[in-house]
């Protein structure tokens, strides 16, 4: 099995050879991806998942500069600059885009319903509309999901094993999407049977996340709960400062929360779900459509716990959790 480190190793240096591959004498047909990111160039968790696709649309027998050209716009997270990539890529008419989520795969739908997409990620297709069901997507956009909503409960699970003394936990969620609604309502199902009390509260910008998260913390015995979205990526540092200024015992939904300092994150494996996008984009490019694709389910789940995290906590960390896990942070 090929390390994070060195997927982001294969598209760094892919990147590099690729001008030369393109000199090539080519002998095929020149096929075009577009990929959109809601992430900057720099982001080693994006760098990887797109060397994950790389190396999958390698293994496939797909080659820059020989029978492929790619595309790429890493966007930000700024709507308005996904927007303008979104459509910029659409104009392009490739014979296929892989777009990352729903803050890019929604402007790249309002900008085109003809060239194939293909989602690594995405919460609820079904629910946003961008699928007409999971079995036949009916549209010219296809995938792989997030999670399936049964997962939020794990997180309750998960953060009362390690942190045993909360009887409170506040879910950041975004109530804009219809997957803030669905995971919230799964998380206070199986809350209520840990004997532990929910409280909604709302992500959409770092002033409200901070007012609400201080007036959370002012009764002792809390945890916090991050739910997926847009928003919740886009401010995920001030969400991770403000619990650690409150010293609120929080999980959250993806690798790079528990990474970049957050107490425990349990999600898909990201990286993953890129590989596979890959025998996707080889199927259109052969030939298949979209519509007649499935939207599948993940298959890997990450555990991530980090203990230094959990040391300033003052949590001690379940021996039976610590062998549960699929990366410790010391």
């Amino acid at each position: 099995m090929i390390r994070r480190r060195d997927v982001i190793t294969l598209v760094g240096g892919a990147a590099a050879a690729w001008p030369f591959a393109a000199r090539a004498q080519q002998s095929e047909r020149m096929r075009r991806i577009g990929v959109l990111l809601p992430a900057t160039s720099d982001d080693p968790e994006f760098q990887a998942r797109v060397g994950a696709f790389m190396q999958g649309l390698q293994q496939l027998g797909w080659s820059i500069g020989r029978n492929l050209r790619i595309d790429t716009r890493w966007a930000t997270t700024n709507a308005a600059e996904i927007r303008r990539h979104a459509a910029d890529l659409a104009a392009l008419a490739p014979d296929v885009i892989l777009a990352h989520g729903a803050s890019t795969l929604g402007p790249l739908l309002q900008a085109t319903w003809t060239v194939p997409v293909v989602f690594p990620v995405v919460g609820d297709p079904v629910g946003a509309g961008y699928v007409g069901s999971l079995a036949r997507p009916g549209g010219n956009a296809t995938g792989f999901m997030a999670y399936e909503y049964s997962l939020s409960g794990k997180w309750v699970e998960l953060l009362k094993q390690i942190a045993p003394s909360i009887t409170r936990v506040a879910v950041l969620r975004d109530p804009s999407t219809p997957t803030g609604i669905g995971q919230f309502g799964v998380i206070q199902a199986v809350a209520l049977s840990l004997g532990v009390e929910v409280s909604p509260v709302d992500a959409r910008d770092a002033p409200e996340i901070e007012r609400a998260v201080m007036a959370f913390a002012r009764t002792p015995n809390g945890g916090l709960v991050l739910s997926a979205s847009g928003s919740a990526s886009r401010h995920r540092d001030v969400i991770m400062a403000v619990a650690a200024q409150h010293k609120l015992p929080a999980i959250y939904y993806e690798r790079f929360f528990a990474v970049g300092g957050g107490l425990i994150s349990y999600g898909p494996d990201f990286v993953d779900q890129f590989r596979r996008a890959a025998s996707y984009v080889d199927r259109i490019l052969k030939g298949e459509k979209p519509a007649d694709l499935p939207v599948q389910a993940p298959v890997k789940y990450e555990l991530v716990i980090n203990l230094k995290t959990a040391k300033v906590l003052g949590l001690d960390v379940p021996t039976t959790l610590l062998a549960q896990a699929n990366e410790v942070i010391e």
